[in-house]
């Protein structure tokens, strides 16, 4: 199901000839996309300190990080907004991380060499701040949420509709197919956060709209600015509503309800 890296070449380097490389430099792919293997690294090494501070196995949410720096609601409204970036690195579980760096290396490896690492981060950012204003917006005020799954979501949106309109529908069907499968699972799977798969999805959507938007010429001589600019603007609104909508409460019914 997963498509392989060679059908998202961009525009450009789709009319340059193939270079036949031998040797080592033609056996690594890692320099293709070095933003998803540093992302994967960082995200592996946060999940091992997770591992390292709790009290022991595979499990991490008894781990002091997921408490100071997971996304709760009432705690962004207490002034630590920090935690709407800190908790897209935090992983509740071995599983929940390993899902979720197996869709980013996938992804990271099609898109990141298609669009530059550049955008790739700010498509990956960008989504993961949507993400958190999705989980506020639609979570408990004193929920923890945790993980990289509204970035990874809006990888897979914006891999859609790069795709999508850069003439690649094969691609963009089996994408399609598979966040179909994780919509129904987002769905139907208690203790998944709705709201964060959401609001990825949709951050990482109209990021991706906005690259199209810039290679069909829509945004004029300053394509690439426009779309850094739009893009820009779709992570600090998404901080803007998030802290918003967060609401604090009381010290003593927050001690309550947290663990």
């Amino acid at each position: 199901m997963t498509p392989t890296p060679v059908g998202m070449r961009c525009p450009e380097c789709s009319r340059e000839k193939t270079r036949v490389r031998t040797g080592p430099a033609a056996t690594s792919q890692v320099g293709g996309y070095p933003a998803t293997i540093t992302l994967i690294a960082i995200n592996v090494v946060v999940f091992l300190a997770e591992m390292g501070t709790g009290s022991g196995g595979f499990s991490s949410t008894t781990s002091p990080l997921i408490q100071d720096y997971g996304l709760i609601g009432a705690m962004v409204a207490d002034g630590e907004p920090y935690r709407l970036l800190t908790a897209g690195f935090l992983h509740a579980g071995f599983m929940h991380v390993a899902f979720n760096m197996i869709a980013l290396y996938f992804l990271g490896r099609i898109l990141e060499p298609s669009i530059g690492t550049a955008r790739f981060l700010m498509i990956y950012f960008v989504s993961m701040l949507a993400g958190s204003f999705g989980a506020i917006l639609l979570s408990s005020n004193v929920a923890i949420t945790v993980g990289a799954s509204g970035a990874v979501f809006g990888l897979f949106a914006a891999t859609f509709i790069i795709a999508y309109g850069r003439g690649l529908g094969h691609i963009a069907s089996e994408i399609g197919v598979i966040i179909g499968i994780n919509l129904l699972l987002t769905f139907t799977i208690s203790g998944i956060s709705i709201g964060g798969h959401l609001g990825g999805l949709i951050g990482g959507g109209i990021c991706g709209l906005l690259v199209i938007a810039g290679e069909r010429g829509y945004l004029g001589s300053n394509a690439r600015f426009l779309e850094y600019g739009g893009m820009i603007l779709i992570g600090v609104l998404s901080v803007v509503f998030a802290i918003s909508a967060s609401e604090p409460v009381p010290n003593l019914v927050f001690a309550a309800l947290t663990p």
